[in-house]
């Protein structure tokens, strides 16, 4: 199929935002004799795979897709099926930038040669570009990720983040933001920009559509800054004092700053708060001391500065909010206590995508499956290497 994917790409195009799929499956089907095409989507928890174009799968079919579709999205390697009548099923993962929205599932007649695979892979990857951008236009993939419907502040709060994973020569980033349908005021943001990594990670005060609000302001005035060339210390002067001016101290944001030279592992970071800053280095989790100042917008007209620390390749940061170190169900010990490192060790065989899940996990084992009684933000950066000059 050496025109596939070419033709893919101009049906998706020419596509509505919400026929993407539909018109993958019509060109897939015409160049391919393919007797199915769909695509699985992963749900806000990363919880199961959930298909756009028959979404009323029977609990038999859906089933039995779940373990190979499951497989494919974990490991980001394609899966294929042969049944013994030589029919084969191929999930390609459905990734962008590294950001794992779901797969792609072809059903063919015969095993696929080497050459289709590959084309398959760039059709994969061509799906979730578009289907990043529908987003924008259309709620029906939205709807598809959702198994149940969510709170207004946790709405207001899955329209401001960045994405939930993101891949770079350098690093390979993952955030995981729970309880994921009533989520209140914790977040967390990142951009890539001319060889610089900008991560924050915020606790949010109250609960419901208020905290989303001082979120939502907080957010913005960070993004403010930052895209108006400030610095780390702009950022969080010009967030702190638009909460100050808002709010005049009545409401404040813990907020953790990191900025990353994408060309040598330098870490520049500001502590305005709460969420807690630990690298995992081979078996050993260790916190970074950071010196912590004060919450964004507690005072007008406050003062923050950097520290600075290094990074090597393999290693692998944790930033948590106190919703995850400082939770204490019943009478136990906090989970940050000893619980939490055992859970990052635990994923040192994992990819930062499978990691934040891991951890998260953890910390639902830790409540013996009850609900949280506070937001929960993990995020996770694996530092793989400096890459070239300018992050280039």
């Amino acid at each position: 199929m050496p025109d596939a994917s070419a033709a893919v790409s101009r049906a998706l195009r020419a596509a509505p935002p919400d026929q993407l799929v539909e018109a993958a499956d019509r060109a897939l089907r015409l160049l391919l004799d393919a007797s199915r095409v769909d695509v699985f989507l992963a749900d806000y928890r990363i919880s199961g795979l959930w298909p756009v174009l028959d979404p009323k799968l029977p609990d038999a079919g859906f089933l039995a897709c779940q373990g190979q579709a499951q497989r494919c999205f974990s490991s980001q390697q394609p899966v294929l099926d042969v049944r013994d009548d030589g029919r084969c099923r191929l999930w390609m993962p459905v990734t962008a930038w590294g950001e794992r929205l779901g797969v792609l599932l072809v059903e063919l007649t015969a095993p696929p040669r080497a050459d289709t695979v590959t084309r398959l892979g760039e059709v994969a990857g061509d799906l979730a570009t578009a289907l990043r951008a529908a987003d924008r236009d259309t709620d029906r993939y939205r709807r598809v990720r959702r198994r149940e419907r969510l709170s207004m502040a946790a709405e207001m709060q899955w329209d401001l983040l960045p994405g939930r994973s993101l891949r770079h020569e350098s690093f390979l980033l993952a955030g995981q933001l729970e309880p994921a349908y009533t989520v209140g005021g914790d977040h967390f943001d990142w951009a890539v920009d001319e060889g610089l990594l900008t991560l924050s990670v915020l606790t949010g005060t109250g609960t419901g559509i208020g905290a989303s609000l001082l979120t939502a302001l907080t957010v913005n005035a960070l993004r403010n800054a930052r895209r108006s060339d400030g610095g780390l210390v702009e950022q969080a002067e010009l967030a702190s004092d638009t909460i100050f001016y808002q709010h005049r101290g009545r409401r404040h944001v813990a907020t953790l700053l990191l900025a990353v030279e994408t060309a040598t592992g330098r870490v520049r970071a500001v502590d305005a708060g709460s969420p807690y800053l630990l690298r995992l280095r081979g078996t050993v989790v260790t916190r970074i001391g950071l010196e912590q100042q004060l919450p964004l917008g507690m005072f007008a007209e406050t003062r923050y500065t950097v520290q600075e620390f290094d990074l090597e390749p393999g290693d692998r940061l944790f930033v948590v909010s106190d919703g995850v170190y400082a939770a204490r169900p019943g009478h136990q010990e906090a989970y940050g206590e000893r619980a939490m490192a055992r859970s990052m060790r635990s994923t040192r065989l994992q990819p930062a995508t499978e990691a934040v899940g891991t951890v998260m996990r953890e910390l639902f084992a830790y409540h013996a499956e009850a609900d949280l009684r506070d937001d929960a933000v993990v995020v996770c950066l694996d530092w793989l290497g400096a890459s070239g000059p300018g992050g280039r």
